[in-house]
């Protein structure tokens, strides 16, 4: 007589997911910050000048940065220390210094494409840029002095769940399959505005400041290496997720404009809203598009400078979260401050909103080299079971250094063509 099979327990899986609900977080809202107000103009412009033909690389890329922010996950939950704190234990103050300077310069160049997004949705409505500056540069300082991380975490959460409307947008373009199919399959290599639209989406998916911003964060979270398959999961969906989003905008552009080889390039924000929005009507389409941007570049403009604040302190030797007193943690909160101000005059000035945010992705892409470098050189240092090696360490390995080469390849062959 065979036993009878057990009947699976409906508290256990209740239990793997409120432990999963628990965990998420630091993967989705640095996926959000992702599919930022920089990559969304990047893909706009991709598909504008292009078509699909950069379509593929959108999703080529939805593996590589699993595994690039898997190791950030994997490296914070494990020493329970940020990026630039374990730079300067294994490699010296040099390096953390080195790296920390990147970071700085990647971010402030995020902070003024979020900027240049907002002031472009900000111009839309006739309200004047200066206004809605200040209003953001005072809004997300009270976030951050008066919150605690779970608090500023959930308010990321919800104003960048506003950017999935790209996802219904690219629907409603009702783009041409045969038209895609075509498009993908046709890699114009030859073409230096190609590569430099190549360098611009890899810079724009793997940036600096999320590999530091997510080892912070799930440290700050106090997340333990019991809950590796729950924030991995975590990381995976937000991967998944923003790449979506990214390829959303590239469809909806490329269905509106019918992008070919070296079409003409967008010049403002407004064009790129006529130019995902014209099938909703104006003032429909007009406002899906401000309240996709906005999400996009609040929830980035909080991953970029929590992320410097927080490596700052780190590289100095101070534990600062959020929940301190402002008289406690001075340099997180004053760092944190003076990057909002600074990149806040800078677009009040006037820039070329549109050529700016392209080419701060470019220079993430640049940047590729070193940031992955020091994630593989850390994570082959954990303590066993964690460590990376072996057979997958060796393909990471390829991968990582090929990312980087093509990076920066792509990147110089764009800029000298």
């Amino acid at each position: 007589m065979t036993e009878p099979r057990p009947v699976p327990q409906p508290q256990a899986s209740r239990s793997r997911l409120r432990r999963f609900f628990a965990v998420a977080g630091p993967g989705i809202v640095v996926m959000l910050a992702d599919s930022d107000a920089g990559g969304m103009i990047t893909a706009a412009q991709s598909g504008a000048e292009w078509g699909y033909r950069l379509l593929p690389l959108q999703f080529l890329l939805v593996p590589l940065l699993y595994v690039v922010q898997e190791l950030a996950l994997r490296l914070g939950v494990v020493s329970q220390k940020g990026q630039a704190r374990l730079i300067r234990e294994n490699f010296g103050a040099f390096w953390a210094m080195v790296a920390t300077t990147a970071l700085i310069v990647a971010s402030f160049g995020a902070l003024l494409t979020e900027f240049s997004g907002l002031a472009g949705v900000s111009a839309l409505f006739h309200v004047p840029v200066p206004l809605t500056m200040a209003m953001v540069v005072a809004g997300l300082s009270a976030m951050a002095y008066f919150g605690s991380y779970l608090t500023v975490e959930r308010i990321a959460i919800a104003i960048g769940a506003f950017e999935l409307v790209f996802l219904w947008v690219a629907f409603q373009a009702k783009p041409d399959l045969a038209a895609m199919t075509r498009e993908a399959l046709d890699v114009p290599v030859s073409e230096p505005r190609y590569l430099y639209l190549v360098a611009a989406n890899i810079g724009a998916a793997i940036m600096p400041w999320m590999i530091f911003y997510q080892q912070s964060a799930v440290v700050e979270k106090k997340l333990k290496v019991a809950d590796l398959p729950a924030a991995r999961l975590d990381t995976a969906f937000g991967a998944i997720l923003t790449q979506l989003v990214t390829a959303a905008v590239l469809i909806a552009t490329t269905a509106t404009l019918g992008g070919e080889r070296g079409g003409a390039s967008l010049t403002s924000i407004g064009e790129i809203a006529g130019a995902l929005t014209p099938f909703l009507g104006q003032e429909i389409g007009k406002l899906v598009f401000a309240l996709g941007i906005t999400g996009a570049a609040i929830v980035a403009t909080i991953v970029v400078t929590l992320a410097s604040a927080r490596t700052i302190s780190d590289m100095l030797g101070f534990d600062q979260p959020l929940g301190h007193r402002a008289r406690e943690a001075r340099w997180f909160y004053g760092s944190y401050t003076a990057m909002l101000i600074a990149a806040a005059l800078i677009i009040t000035s006037g820039v070329d909103l549109v050529n700016l945010s392209v080419a701060v992705q470019v220079m993430n892409a640049l940047f590729l080299p070193l940031v992955l470098g020091f994630l593989f050189l850390l994570a082959r240092r954990l303590p066993r079971p964690y460590r990376l090696e072996g057979g997958y360490a060796s393909a990471i390995a390829v991968l990582l250094a090929g990312t980087g080469l093509l990076a920066v390849f792509t990147a110089i062959a764009g800029i000298g063509g």
